[in-house]
């Protein structure tokens, strides 16, 4: 291989000459131990190196190995249940090998190569396939059958195909096309920096549940969309992409920890293995897949961690799959990107990020997608990206969030205030937004209720009123607004309280289904506007506000869920009973 020669290093950044021949985001091993770097620079035989790992002690004089291909991963068997560094390196088996920290320089593969898969083919001898077809399987775990799929660029007919256990590196199938033979083994070998190829971008149409009511309801996430969830320190932004990442109803589960405390990421790393997918009772691991790269590991790998994570989903997006892509913290990724362009003296941007950010944010949101997959069978797949974003002080006018907005379609706005108040998720319902309510419409009104669109509407009416009337409120105080404004107040109250506070941490309330979330709003909304009809029929507010079916619809969240949830229909029946006996004392 060429090799170059380090005129100066500059933190995680390198200067290399004698490097002609090389291209950009090639791969580059530095020094006498074997650094793994990126090019990401290039000027007349300079090269200008991205390091992922810590530079101390590196010199001018060393040398440059130049590999001539670009940073890459392993799509295969061994993925799933897998916790990698930013740059694939598989961390429980470094751990066995080297103990608690990472020996610079270290080369491990990052999918077992000693370990059999049992591999059950889908095609035949003399069969003719084009790229993305399915050649088999193999059971990875009990929750993910595996495709094996033929790569990218290779059409012709199978002349040979094996059967049963084999290594990921031996050769399961042999193509023929017109030119030449190729081998296809259990893996595939794809650049992070490169978009995996698809046939047809569709529409998102279906919601991605979540069964976090604030967010399924009011500001709905569709299979293939992304969102954004900015808030300051402490507002719940890691506890809101624990929950989607254990409760979410996609398939696969990729989750980034880009720049993260390491206690944050310890915790999720303790917690998963425990806890059991909702839909089959198995550990939650066995479809989730963690990239770890804490904010003490180098700063230049958190730049490739996110694309690592993005390239993994889309392997499995492309079998067909639901995939679901956590990404903690894209400011920390934007702050690995500032770093890294002010040491090659770039132009800075706003507050010191260089000029290119926004266009880096929107190639790597727009990779997500609800798509028509390669192949000869016309499989839907979607990928789902939601990202965190960590502004200093919460504010919102920072450039990453500002430049995130401009491509996600659903912005979950946290609300220190609200964290304060302790209601949780912090979600505010007044800054939220999602573009999808309108697209999932026909979802939710033939598969959950064919009214669900317009109790959303009553909600969101609701809550938007008891914003104004807060204001009177304050000036003049409650006692003067009318009877039917002040049930406004108690019914959003109701709402606030009952409906979008959430307690992770309950059995019964962590998750709710779409069915009982809106059963539960369709009974606050039911008494509210029954109410209203009492008051127009001479009723008290006050004797309304005492009724003990008010109690029970603050418990109705803890109610177990059972088939079409029996007990939240009879409260809905129970209202009816109440407001009648009301009238009829009155009467």
């Amino acid at each position: 291989m060429k090799k170059g020669k380090i005129i100066r290093t500059a933190g995680p950044l390198v200067v290399a000459s004698d490097c002609l021949g090389a291209k950009m985001y090639d791969m580059v091993k530095i020094g006498d131990i074997g650094l793994i770097g990126e090019i990401i620079e290039l000027k007349e035989d300079r090269a200008f190196i991205q390091v992922y790992e810590d530079t101390t002690g590196i010199g001018p004089g060393e040398p440059v190995e130049l590999t001539g291909k670009p940073l890459s991963v392993e799509l295969g068997p061994g993925l799933i249940s897998s916790v990698f560094d930013g740059i694939q390196r598989p961390l429980d088996v470094i751990k066995e090998k080297e103990g608690d920290f990472i020996t610079r320089g270290i080369d491990v593969p990052p999918l077992n190569r000693e370990k059999k898969w049992d591999f059950k083919p889908f095609v035949k001898k003399g069969q003719k396939v084009e790229e993305g077809d399915f050649l088999g399987e193999i059971e990875e775990t009990p929750l993910i059958k595996h495709k094996i799929m033929v790569p990218s660029g290779k059409n012709g007919t199978v002349i040979k195909i094996k059967k049963g256990k084999m290594l990921i590196e031996e050769v399961a199938a042999v193509i023929k096309s017109e030119e030449k033979e190729h081998e296809v083994r259990l893996f595939q070998v794809w650049s992070i920096r490169k978009n995996r190829l698809v046939k047809k971008r569709e529409m998102p149409e279906i919601p991605l549940v979540t069964g976090q009511r604030v967010l399924d309801t009011l500001f709905p996430l569709a299979k293939g969309g992304t969102a954004c969830i900015p808030g300051p320190f402490g507002s719940g932004k890691t506890v809101v992409q624990h929950q989607l990442a254990k409760w979410s109803d996609a398939q696969i589960i990729v989750f980034v920890a880009c720049g993260e405390r390491g206690n944050e990421v310890a915790d999720l790393l303790l917690s998963f293995p425990k806890l059991k997918d909702p839909s089959t009772g198995r550990p939650l691991m066995e479809r989730t897949i963690i990239i770890a790269n804490t904010s003490n590991m180098p700063v230049a790998a958190r730049e490739a961690s996110i694309y690592t994570g993005m390239t993994i989903a889309e392997y499995f997006r492309d079998m067909g799959y639901s995939v679901a892509l956590m990404a903690d913290s894209s400011s920390r990724w934007a702050e690995a990107l500032r770093e890294i362009s002010g040491r090659m003296e770039e132009m800075p941007g706003e507050e010191g990020y260089p000029a290119y950010l926004a266009s880096r944010i929107a190639e790597f949101y727009e990779r997500a997608g609800k798509v028509i997959c390669l192949g000869s069978d016309n499989r839907e797949g979607a990928l789902s990206v939601i990202g965190a974003v960590s502004p200093p002080g919460g504010d919102l006018s920072d450039p990453v969030v500002q430049s995130t907005l401009k491509v996600v379609k659903v912005f979950w706005a946290l609300d220190d205030k609200l964290a304060n108040m302790r209601h949780f998720p912090a979600i505010n319902w007044l800054n939220s937004y999602s573009l999808y309510a309108e697209s999932i419409k026909d979802y939710w009104d033939k598969e959950i209720a064919e009214d669900f669109s317009e109790i959303r509407q009553e909600a969101m009416k609701l809550l938007e009123k008891e914003s104004e009337l807060q204001e009177i409120a304050r000036l003049v105080g409650v006692e003067s607004l009318s009877d039917q404004d002040r049930l406004v107040l108690e019914s959003s109250k109701s709402i606030r309280e009952d409906f979008l506070h959430q307690n992770a941490f309950h059995p019964q309330d962590t998750y709710t289904s779409l069915r009982k979330q809106y059963l539960m709003m369709r009974t606050i909304i039911h008494f509210h506007n029954s109410g209203l009809k009492a008051l127009k029929e001479g009723i008290n507010l006050e004797d309304i506000l005492k009724l003990e079916i008010r109690e029970k619809i603050s418990k109705m969240k803890f109610l177990e869920e059972k088939g079409d949830d029996p007990d939240v229909l009879d409260l809905f029946i129970e209202i009816n009973n109440v407001f009648k006996e009301l009238l009829k004392k009155k009467g």
